[in-house]
């Protein structure tokens, strides 16, 4: 008989090994899967892991992929510390590149070389106004943000569409639904490339940035020891005085806007304007890379690499080994399930129990 017993403390260097142990245990069952595909899995697992960062280029586009990543994952650790389940980051990613890219489209033109910072200001404000929604909901009515701020993803993509097919649809387009390219509008809405040859362009410079002021908010400020409290001791944080409500703003604006930004940063950037489909669920995977970087800033970064390889790795798999589109979607899947068995078995232990005997009755 087994039985599962907390344990009275939680080891610091079994709580970081846990996500190494995923991984790996990822890539272990990844092996087992290709062989019954009946794909060699030596040459799927390179084509995955390895290949793609045998250049120059497919490190940028690596980085290029895990900027979104750590930037929405960034502003969501924050709030997970706290016990404010943000899940809506893909909406808010896509609120964000409409307001900052409505600015290109419309606005460029005459603000000239402050159209960029002002495209960033306003998708910054797209995510903060899209989160807004659910952190009212939860302090005024005490609706659950986690059902909120996802149902509001899908509100997001609709008015997205709703966008690209009708009074935004580039005239010029060949019927495609798309938006003018912002570059055609006014060059200012170009970001700078941060390496010639490549599309990696300084957002990436930005979000590192960022994640270094995420690491002194949380940890050298009052109000990142505020956010701590709250999540770990709810009660002592109320006889403290901290205020859980104000907390659920800060929390909920910051990962939405941090989420805006990364959405301007993929129409200005890669895409160059706006379509469809923005994001293939980055705001989705970022809570798997809060999670893996164990809501620290710094691990947050390494996390956002692995599933940014992931999403590239599954692209060049497709090519150099046949394998189907879903294979990014599987491994994701598979690490976000090894990661929350081991960090179960971080804080639990299984026994086998001993069943009780009974003494006869005369």
């Amino acid at each position: 008989m087994l039985r599962v017993e907390p344990r009275r403390e939680a080891s610091p260097a079994l709580t970081w090994a846990t996500p190494v142990l995923a991984v790996v245990l990822t890539i272990v069952t990844g092996f087992f899967l290709f062989l019954l595909l009946g794909v060699d899995p030596l040459a799927a697992l390179y084509a995955m892991f390895v290949s793609p960062l045998a250049s120059v280029y497919g490190l940028s586009e690596l980085c290029l992929k895990a900027t979104p990543l750590i930037l929405c994952a960034t502003g969501l650790a924050i709030g997970f510390r706290a016990g404010v389940w943000n899940i809506g980051a893909e909406g808010q990613l896509i609120l964000g590149a409409i307001f900052g890219g409505g600015i290109g489209l419309f606005w460029s033109p005459a603000l000239g070389p402050l159209a960029l910072p002002v495209m960033c200001l306003f998708g910054v404000l797209g995510g903060m106004l899209w989160a807004a929604i659910p952190a009212f909901l939860k302090t005024r009515l005490g609706v659950n943000e986690i059902l909120t701020s996802l149902m509001l993803t899908y509100v997001a993509v609709l008015v997205l569409s709703t966008l690209v097919y009708g009074p935004w649809k580039d005239p010029q387009g060949y019927g495609f639904p798309q938006t003018q390219f912002f570059t055609d509008i006014s060059p200012w809405t170009e970001i700078p490339l941060l390496l010639p040859e490549t599309r990696l362009h300084w957002g990436f410079a930005l979000t590192l940035l960022i994640v270094a002021g995420a690491w002194l908010f949380v940890t050298r400020s009052l109000v990142g020891f505020q956010v701590r409290v709250i999540g770990l001791a709810p009660d002592a944080a109320a006889f403290a005085g901290f205020s859980r409500t104000r907390i659920i703003w800060l929390t909920m604006l910051l990962s939405g806007g941090l989420a805006g930004l990364a959405g301007l940063l993929e129409v200005a950037g890669p895409i160059g304007q706006i379509v469809p489909t923005i994001s293939p669920g980055y705001g989705f995977t970022a809570i798997i890379v809060a999670f893996l970087g164990r809501l620290h800033p710094l691990g947050l970064v390494a996390a956002g690499f692995l599933m940014a390889l992931s999403f590239i790795g599954g692209e060049n798999a497709q090519v150099e080994a046949s394998l189907p589109q879903a294979t990014t979607g599987v491994f994701q899947g598979l690490l976000l399930f090894w990661v929350l068995a081991c960090d179960f078995l971080a804080r639990y232990r299984i026994r086998l129990a001993q069943p009780a005997v009974g003494r006869a009755v005369p």
